[in-house]
């Protein structure tokens, strides 16, 4: 895959946020040896109130952790999404390409994880327009700030621009470690997160997200 340099590539993308903004994207990578344009990889913790943001390097497999932002606004509590106007943010795992970004959003900039998925859909769950966006209030959605977004959306949009199909974006309740899974033993929702435990931690064993598909109603992952 060609890459562009890191300069070019905020040139291109700074339509996206202010030159201030731009200037930081910048100097993310001026030291690094990650160039902007290599596959991004999005997971967010509800909980913990992060969005964390993963690139692969060009000469290797797994990702590296960029940028850890914190969510500014997000309603609802632990456990998915399962209905139209739940305030609820969903969890499990979602993907969005080109077609899904948003520019034009009137929070700033912003992107539809695409929800409801094939598992979302096989439990009848419903919901639209589920975003990652800029301003500080959100009903259902995760508020990064306008900064934030625009440092987000930009790294989002060269990796799409330089190749890669779409982007995967991981949402979990909660770091998924054994101890937070023993406080969650009594949880009603303790069936769901032990499903989606077992794609957390493929990304953790392996550095890369797993390929993932749906089968009678459980999330199977390779």
């Amino acid at each position: 895959m060609h890459m562009h340099s890191s300069r070019g590539a905020i040139t291109s993308a700074g339509k996206h946020c202010r030159p201030e903004q731009c200037v930081k994207v910048y100097n993310i990578f001026a030291n690094k040896v990650i160039q902007l344009g290599v596959p991004v990889f999005l997971r967010a913790l509800k909980q913990e109130e992060e969005l964390e943001l993963w690139m692969q390097p060009q000469d290797g497999e797994r990702f590296v952790l960029l940028r850890t932002y914190p969510i500014a606004a997000a309603s609802g509590n632990l456990g998915p999404k399962t209905a139209e106007g739940d305030r609820q943010v969903p969890e499990g795992f979602y993907h969005f390409g080109r077609s899904l970004m948003k520019p034009d959003s009137r929070y700033h900039l912003a992107f539809n994880i695409g929800y409801p998925n094939a598992y979302d859909r096989h439990h009848q769950r419903t919901g639209s327009f589920i975003m990652v966006h800029g301003n500080q209030v959100s009903i259902g959605c995760l508020a990064m700030t306008d900064s934030k977004i625009e440092e987000i959306y930009t790294l989002v949009d060269a990796a799409l621009k330089n190749g890669q199909p779409f982007i995967r974006i991981h949402l979990f309740p909660f770091r998924m470690t054994d101890a937070r899974m023993h406080r969650a033993a009594d949880s009603k929702h303790l069936p769901f997160w032990e499903n989606l435990k077992t794609g957390y931690d493929h990304f953790e064993k392996h550095g890369s997200p797993p390929e993932v598909t749906v089968s009678g109603g459980v999330y199977q992952f390779e």
